[in-house]
């Protein structure tokens, strides 16, 4: 029974890590579905009797980790620079609130910074698949997260982590639940059909789920490294976003590892310098014209290149006491993000500096 249900365990979280993978190609049907998966988990767990210890810290960590390719996505494919401006704010704001929770185990934190990109990201690929998202200036997308923020996100984050109040429990057990839902959703429906509809403009084309092509200049992994060698720097703004991206993201992951002998400063100096060094070996091969197309065997030289930075720095440092199996669940991570953000930070670059469509 006990092997069963850690196979259990291990499914549901290995869907909760690969799933977000499809966000980049896929943005609005992969994003619902990864929220739905985040919504059952609990009870596909419960229908098996089971109740996995020191869950709600895998969870809080696999919701950050998903928000994160929600994100590298936004810098792949989204044309409006307003939007991606809110959106990486919304973003970088929860992942330090959720940091937060992790260090004081305070769930009022969870409140202040709410998860406010998730819903955001949602809506931005929702319009994107009829209108196109440049007409819309940067004060309406503001705006918009600000609606999102009050009157769907903290009502929502006071039920869930403040009152620690469980939907389905509370519509089983209270018939006036129920009808307040019905409620609820007719209200919402008669607002979107009388009120939202007849005030949004015609439609930019016919439905479509596919994200924007990239621009023309920015389409192969040759043109981008050409980019990165012309115009990028291992002290940067960027270099600065991954550090503190990996380096954050590894903190949340840290409280729920197993093995994990660090202290989060220990963890985030280390993840830090090597997120450094992944830029200073990147920007070398982008100037010798070194460059994969294949994501995945990008993905698998990095992992490569850092599985040897760690022996080199445990051969320089000497001996250490370490946890083999979180050490590679970390360089895993690091080797993901630092990759995913490499290839497509050019094209929103790229973008910002020709806003015209390509």
């Amino acid at each position: 029974m006990l092997v069963a249900m850690t196979w259990l365990f291990v499914l549901v979280v290995g869907v909760r890590f690969v799933l977000p993978l499809l966000i980049p190609r896929y943005p609005l049907p992969a994003i619902v579905a990864c929220l739905v998966v985040d919504g059952v988990d609990q009870t596909i767990f419960q229908a098996f009797g089971y109740d996995p210890p020191g869950y709600q810290g895998y969870d809080k960590a696999m919701d950050v980790y998903y928000l994160a390719i929600a994100y590298m996505a936004t810098l792949r494919n989204w044309v409006s620079p307003g939007a991606f401006e809110v959106g990486r704010f919304l973003y970088f704001y929860r992942l330090v609130g959720v940091v937060a929770f992790e260090l004081f185990n305070s769930r009022a934190l969870l409140m202040v910074f709410p998860n406010t990109f998730e819903y955001f990201f949602i809506a931005y690929e929702a319009i994107r698949s009829r209108w196109d998202p440049v007409r819309f200036v940067r004060r309406w997308w503001i705006a918009l997260a600000a609606a999102i923020w009050i009157f769907v996100k903290l009502p929502q984050e006071y039920w869930i982590h403040v009152a620690q109040l469980d939907v389905t429990d509370v519509l089983a057990e209270h018939v006036w639940a129920r009808v307040v839902l019905v409620v609820l959703v007719v209200v919402l429906a008669a607002v979107l059909l009388l009120v939202v509809r007849p005030r949004l403009p015609e439609p930019d084309w016919a439905t479509r789920m596919a994200p924007d092509p990239l621009p023309e200049e920015m389409d192969t992994a040759a043109e981008r490294a050409a980019w990165r060698a012309d115009t990028s720097r291992v002290r940067s703004g960027v270099t600065i976003e991954k550090v503190v991206l990996v380096g954050l993201l590894s903190v949340v992951f840290s409280q729920t590892l197993p093995g994990v002998r660090a202290s989060d400063l220990e963890l985030f100096v280390g993840t830090s310098a090597f997120v450094v060094a992944n830029a200073a070996i990147v920007l070398a091969a982008a100037r010798r014209a070194i460059s994969f197309e294949s994501l995945a065997v990008t993905f698998a030289v990095r992992i490569g290149v850092n599985v040897a930075l760690v022996v080199a720095a445990r051969l320089l440092l000497g001996p250490r006491d370490i946890d083999v199996s979180s050490t590679l669940f970390f360089v895993v991570l690091l080797s993901l993000l630092t990759t995913l953000h490499d290839a497509w930070q050019p094209v929103h670059a790229h973008r910002v500096r020709t806003p015209a469509r390509s």
